[in-house]
């Protein structure tokens, strides 16, 4: 009887014991209204919030929420050696400053980051691998693939952020840069450069009637528009692509490309063009045959090996391309 007496007393003990501890820990997590106190004041003082494993738990995973949050998981320590990071989180910043400064800003959108240094947890409980990631947390229910910014698509310059966020939470965000007055201040110094040297060779400006120079400046011309230097400098994308199988160099989608992948077009149709000179060269030039041919014979090479290379790159970005010419 006593046996039965004290683990009754014990069975009471223990549930009074965990009633407590669980009323204790309801007590100590936030209120919706608090939380949204919280962010709207630390959102007062930072346009971006840093969170860590705790505060990302508190604020993003635990519900019930009102608001949403776009989230930035990334490694920007030096040590990660993640130069993508960097410049995604000076995009994202720029976002993050347009919508606080902006007529549209509110207490229903706020933007987060979160550190693999100071958050490695939430990488692992969300299985995160790679690094810069932007993510969409909807005010209700759970984050959906579209939720994810697909950057190899799209890159990450500010206004594919901005175009992205309007697709998921319907507010508009103009984006404001600030000012950078490095590319007015390079215009100008090339500018005086060429007047003063124009001004010292006044009296001989025959070079300006060279067709070689003119002929040089043009093809240059067109190996960046045809190698998409303006759409690196639109889209912003990255130098290239590191993953599990390695580093890439030359983006898989024809929707993308890498900056990398733009020099190597460069120095691919750079190649057919020597070629195509050769070529022409040995038919208009009088010197021996046996030069003649040899130029002929170096040009042409040059042209098929390059331009399959080529060929064999645009296949692999348009997949279906029937096509093929040495190289598959």
């Amino acid at each position: 009887m006593r046996n039965l007496v004290r683990l009754g007393l014990l069975s009471l003990i223990v549930f009074i014991h965990c009633s407590h501890a669980q009323v204790k820990k309801q007590s100590t997590s936030l209120s919706l209204g608090d939380r949204v106190l919280h962010l709207s004041e630390m959102n007062a003082k930072k346009a971006v919030l840093r969170f860590d494993g705790q505060k990302y738990k508190e604020y993003i995973k635990n519900g019930p929420r009102n608001y949403s949050a776009i989230v930035m998981f990334t490694a920007l320590a030096p040590q990660r050696n993640c130069h993508i990071c960097v410049s995604a989180s000076d995009e994202y910043t720029i976002v993050a400053n347009s919508f606080r400064y902006s007529q549209m800003y509110s207490n229903k959108l706020f933007f987060i980051l979160v550190d693999f240094d100071e958050g490695s947890d939430v990488f692992q409980m969300l299985r995160l691998n790679t690094a810069p990631i932007f993510m969409h947390f909807p005010a209700k229910g759970k984050p959906k693939p579209s939720d994810t910014l697909d950057i190899q698509r799209v890159g990450y310059s500010a206004e594919a952020i901005v175009k992205w966020i309007a697709d998921r939470t319907d507010i508009q965000i103009r984006v404001f840069r600030p000012p950078n007055y490095s590319g007015p201040m390079a215009f100008i110094m090339l500018f005086a450069i060429v007047a003063v040297f124009l001004y010292v060779k006044r009296n001989n400006l025959e070079f300006l009637y060279n067709k070689l120079m003119w002929g040089v400046a043009a093809v240059l011309f067109c190996f960046a528009m045809i190698s998409g230097q303006m759409w690196n400098h639109i889209r912003g994308p990255p130098f290239i692509h590191k993953n599990q199988n390695g580093i890439a160099y030359i983006h898989g989608s024809s929707q993308g490309q890498f900056v990398l992948e733009t020099y190597i077009v460069i120095l691919l149709n750079a190649a057919i063009v020597v070629g195509m000179i050769l070529i022409s060269e040995a038919a208009t030039r009088k010197n021996d045959v046996r030069v003649r041919r040899t130029m002929a014979v170096v040009g042409l090479g040059l042209v098929a090996f390059f331009f399959s290379v080529i060929l064999s790159i645009f296949r692999s970005k348009a997949h279906g391309y029937p096509y093929s010419f040495l190289i598959k």
